[in-house]
């Protein structure tokens, strides 16, 4: 079974570790876009803040290659 990660601010992701799932913390944009491309093999699901995948829409590097599931936390 893969890991799960969870990317976003830390207010919004901390309480995830106590799940389980590896917290990255992204303090804006930049720090996303890098989480997201440098993202370790095994992992099969990221949960994302709002702010995380406005982030990753406008990148189209996110979009192609390996990608594992996204789900994305309401607001």
């Amino acid at each position: 079974m893969g890991t799960v990660a969870a990317i976003g601010e830390r207010a919004r992701v901390a309480g995830l570790a106590l799940a389980g799932a590896a917290v990255l913390i992204a303090d804006g944009p930049d720090d996303v876009r890098r989480i997201w491309h440098s993202l370790p093999d095994g992992i099969d699901l990221v949960i994302l803040t709002p702010t995380a995948a406005e982030a990753l829409e406008s990148d189209s590097a996110a979009v192609g290659g390996r990608r594992p599931l996204t789900a994305v936390m309401p607001p």
